[in-house]
């Protein structure tokens, strides 16, 4: 028993050792990994909801396993782990000889060829690169659905029947030359709940395809959509659009646009943008890869155009409305009265036959009524010709705008939107006042790029920090950082291989490859040092010792993590155009990696250290090094949030505000309470014994019944529209309650940003006296100037550093002034806004929301009042009886009906005045309110005229004069050309 406790304190003490030793590697390797997952963490919208689910996922799972790994996996290794000779014929042990055996004369020859191996290494990282910036991009590679969705772009106008037959004709020509067509189905128009709104000439042709097996006419979706295309172009004056059903929804939900490229032309003409818009469209028609353009139509729409000749109209004694009433209803039809079958009513519309409501001398023969009885057409009234005019205006932002869609087929995304801007630039010629920007899915591939290029440098930056927590020096720190590039080189490569662009699940798959390539260099540097320190005098012998005893761990952690994104790479299922990108780069840098990590690691090792001959202590990281880990933490979390504008923070004040919601919590009750009006006295239920009400047989007559009183009707109307009017007093409350909080933003925030600049002109001007004061100081050592300048010189020069100390802290002051206005609860980080200068919008004090409120206040005195007089009328009451006795058969009954009549009303009438007085009040109030505030207004305009003259003046002249000043008095202070009072003056 001695014996057997011994031996598990001996095993105890051996798997604590181990513990111990891997300890800092393991804590610091899966601290890394979890940093390398900020970026897809900071990742929003499409790209965000497909990633973040799977960073999260790996996140908590290495939490987990790093908190089982100290805890679980010791007390499971003390209790089943047994010694055991390690069996020579063992499958696993041949094999882990037989890579021993290959693995040898690789590292003795890179040990031997150091500078060669270094050389290779930097040629691929070189090469790599180069292909990575041809390699294109896109957005998210394209889900293959299975099915086609063609949207063919008929001319603008065209009738529903034309419509429809032409989408027959298409659907006829597909079912009849293509075997691979199941089933065609066309959808034309809006639908009733107008979520998508088309016109009659728009429509979507949606196209069931057979399973690929039974394809006969093409091999791939892109070549079909070409012989589809082809096969359609017999149909004249139509353009179409081949995309997907799920894409085009995707497409057209984010974007506002189906295409995968928008090429948007904002302007305000729209003959300009439709010409600009065709321009642009016959110019990238022949860029390699660009297919289905389409322009939209925002002109051409025929129409019937009439030119009224006001000196005839005036002639004939008519007038512009009497002829618009004609026209109207001959075309849009009025009412002349009513027919009714049974109880049913409908309105008897009077309009022109359809036949001649389509022909233009239909309309110029329409007769119109003089005054005196005749009758004259219209075409001697005004000029009828046919014109075409706007089809439909887009806006985006408010400004007008054309829409060049731009499918890609068999090319990626970011070399046709290069090609497409090259042209455009070199080709088209815009006015002033108008502008293209690019937008589609190209779009959410600059904003998604954008965001990884802030959160990948900070994740890397911050594994360099860990790395030198972990191993104190910055050398073994580079020298594992190094895995990053190499383990980069095998993603490129076999996307390279694979002809896949980059795109952003590529994106995701490099920054889960960096965590796996760094862990395993730690795994080895770790054993390196651990091995030096044990006395070895060859470094050669060191590195061959520690790279044979860690090729099982590197080998396996590199091939169970390309294992696992293995049924990722060559999936073929739904969804796999996702996952490819990632798994590809993954198991790609892993070989890269995994050689960097056993030929080019151990090679760096070699070269840049020495073996110990003493054995030294082992260092332990200290808790200071770990309180700088969390600190690194916090400053991530608060680097990933984005600088914040005004109309960000906005947003932000008004959802966090309690006083706000306090505000819309009473609207709100107001609301709920309109109702309330009709409430009526509680129900009288009663019973009644009385023996001195005797029946016909002596015998009493118990009686029971039911009382109901009400009010006047015309009371609850009244007192309902108090409600309805209380309502909106308090919704103009809140309106105004929402804008004084929008204007403390505002108002705060550009006194931030004042401050920020008043900060960065203090520390302009303390460099400027700091120089000052050296220069003054020197001229007085050369006896060019007397004691009494130079005082001063550092007189002046303390004074403005200590404003700027006085400035610096106003910009906290107002940076926690902004932050008590939102309310946010947590730091943000405010935008800074060099050079600003406020656009003031044309506004007018006629439409305010304390307008609003001062008017309904003055309307819901007036309600109050005729409430209060509608209390005058008579109340009513209902009363039903009856009475019930054993000695007549049958039961007794009786009703009454009641008015109950105010005759003694001055109490009442008291409150009438009360009410006529409030309401006279309310409305002088108003009309005060009212002047004040127009008196205000103008006298803001006329001190912001006065405002824009000095500030017209410092942006032409004194900005200018204000440099020249500046340099002239530097340049003559050094020169001593004036004193120090004069150039103090002048600065």
């Amino acid at each position: 028993a001695f014996d057997k406790v011994e031996r598990q304190k001996s095993k105890d003490r051996i798997i604590f050792s181990g513990a111990s030793k891997m300890m800092n590697s393991a804590i610091f390797g899966q601290l890394i990994i979890l940093i390398v997952f900020i970026p897809v963490l900071s990742l929003s919208g499409v790209e965000g909801k497909m990633f973040k689910p799977m960073a999260l996922t790996f996140s908590f799972a290495l939490i987990g396993a790093m908190l089982l790994c100290f805890t679980y996996v010791p007390v499971a290794a003390s209790l089943f782990l047994k010694p055991s000779k390690t069996m020579i014929k063992n499958r696993s042990a041949r094999f882990i000889a037989w890579l021993h055996r290959c693995y040898e004369p690789i590292i003795h020859w890179a040990l031997q060829r150091k500078k060669t191996v270094l050389g290779i290494a930097l040629v691929l990282l070189v090469v790599s690169t180069a292909l990575f910036t041809t390699m294109g991009g896109e957005f998210v590679p394209t889900l293959d659905e299975g099915d086609f969705v063609i949207q063919p772009l008929l001319k603008t106008g065209t009738s529903l029947s034309n419509t429809v037959a032409m989408t027959t004709e298409i659907e006829k020509i597909l079912l009849k030359e293509f075997p691979e067509v199941a089933q065609v189905v066309t959808r034309i128009g809006a639908a009733e709940i107008p979520t998508d709104p088309m016109s009659m000439e728009e429509s979507d042709v949606i196209i069931v395809l057979k399973a690929k097996t039974e394809w006969t006419s093409a091999d791939s979706k892109d070549e079909l959509a070409d012989r589809f295309k082809e096969a359609l172009s017999v149909i004249p004056g139509m353009e179409v659009e081949f995309t997907q059903p799920i894409e085009m929804r995707f497409n057209e939900l984010i974007t506002g646009v189906r295409a995968d490229i928008a090429i948007k032309v904002f302007g305000d003409d729209l003959d300009i943008l439709a010409k600009k818009g065709s321009e642009i469209g016959a110019l990238i028609a022949k860029v390699p890869g660009a297919a289905d353009i389409t322009v939209e139509k925002i002109a051409g729409l025929p129409e019937m155009n009439i030119q009224f000749d006001r000196k005839k109209i005036a002639r004939y004694g008519l007038n512009i409305q009497e002829v618009n009433d004609v026209i109207a209803m001959g075309f849009a039809g009025r009412s002349t009265g009513s027919v009714f079958e049974g109880e049913k009513r409908f309105d008897l519309v009077v309009r022109l036959d359809k036949q001649k409501r389509q022909d233009i001398d239909n309309l110029r023969n329409l007769y119109i009524d003089t005054p005196e009885g005749g009758k004259i057409p219209l075409r001697e009234l005004a000029s009828i010709t046919y014109q075409k005019g706007a089809a439909k205006i887009s806006r985006d932002n408010t400004r007008r705008r054309i829409v060049v869609g731009v499918n890609v087929r068999n090319r990626d995304l970011e070399s046709v939107v290069d090609a497409i801007q090259q042209l455009i630039e070199e080709n088209i010629q815009l006015p002033v006042g108008y502008s293209i920007t690019y937008g589609g899915q190209f779009e959410n591939l600059q904003n998604a790029k954008s965001r990884l290029l802030i959160a990948v440098p900070i994740a890397l930056v911050l594994i360099f920090i860990l790395l030198y927590f972990a191993f104190k020096s910055v050398k073994d720190a580079l020298m594992i950082f190094s895995a990053i590039p190499m383990a980069a080189v095998g993603g490129v490569l076999f996307l390279w291989l694979r002809e896949l662009p980059f795109s952003i699940s590529a994106g995701v798959g490099f920054i889960a490859l960096f965590g796996i390539a760094v862990l395993n260099g730690i795994v080895l540097i770790e054993y390196f040092k651990e091995l030096q320190r044990e006395g070895f005098e060859n470094m050669v012998t060191l590195i061959k010792q520690g790279t044979k005893d860690r090729l099982r761990a590197v080998l396996l952690t590199a091939t169970a993590a390309a294992l696992g994104f293995l049924p990722m790479a060559i999936s073929t299922s739904a969804g796999a155009e996702v996952q490819r990108p990632l798994a590809t780069v993954v198991i790609g840098g892993l070989i890269s990696a995994t050689l960097l990590t056993l030929v080019v690691l151990p090679v760096l090792y070699a070269t840049l250290n020495k073996p110990n001959k003493t054995n030294r202590r082992v260092s332990k990281p200290n808790a200071v090094g770990l309180n700088i880990i969390l600190l690194m933490f916090f400053i991530t979390a608060t680097a990933q949030q984005n600088p914040k504008t005004l109309e960000e923070l906005i947003p932000l004040a008004l959802e966090n505000n309690a006083g706000l919601n306090a505000s819309e919590y009473q609207k709100e009750q107001s609301n709920a309470l309109i109702n309330s009006a009709f409430s009526f006295d509680k129900t009288h239920l009663y019973y009644g014994f009385d023996e001195n009400n005797l029946t016909l047989s002596n015998l009493t007559l118990p009686v029971f019944g039911v009382q109901q009183d009400f009010r006047f009707p015309s009371v609850y109307f009244s007192e309902k529209k108090v409600n309805k009017v209380r309502y909106g007093v308090n919704s103009s409350l809140f309106s105004i309650k929402k804008k004084e909080i929008i204007c403390k933003v505002t108002t705060a925030y550009y006194e931030y940003q004042i401050t920020r600049e008043k900060e960065r002109i203090y520390n302009e001007l303390d460099r400027l006296f700091t120089d000052f004061s050296k220069i003054a100081a020197k001229r007085f050592q050369l006896g060019e100037t007397n004691y009494l300048e130079k005082i001063t010189a550092d007189s002046k020069q303390k004074q403005i550093h200590l404003n700027t100390t006085q400035i610096q802290k106003e910009v906290r002051l107002a940076y926690n002034r902004l932050l008590k206005i939102i309310q946010a609860g947590e730091a943000i980080s405010i935008a800074e806004e060099p050079l600003l200068k406020l656009r003031l919008e044309n506004i007018s004090p006629s439409g305010s929301a304390e307008i609003d409120y001062y008017k309904n206040k003055v309307t819901l005195s007036e309600a109050e009042w005729r409430l209060e007089k509608q209390k005058l009328l008579p109340d009513i009451s209902l009363n039903y009886f009856q009475g019930t006795n054993s000695g007549i058969d049958g039961n007794l009954i009786g009703y009454q009906v009641g008015l109950k009549i105010p005759l003694l009303f001055n109490g009442q009438s008291s409150r009438i005045k009360a009410a006529k007085f409030a309401e006279n009040k309310a409305l002088a109030e108003s009309t005060e309110y009212e002047i004040q505030l127009n008196t205000k207004y103008n006298t803001l305009k006329l001190e912001l005229a006065q405002l824009q003259k000095a500030l017209d003046y410092y942006e032409k002249e004194g900005q200018s004069l204000s440099e020249e000043i500046l340099k002239t008095a530097t340049s003559s202070f050094r020169n001593g050309e004036i004193d120090s009072y004069q150039y103090t003056q002048s600065v």
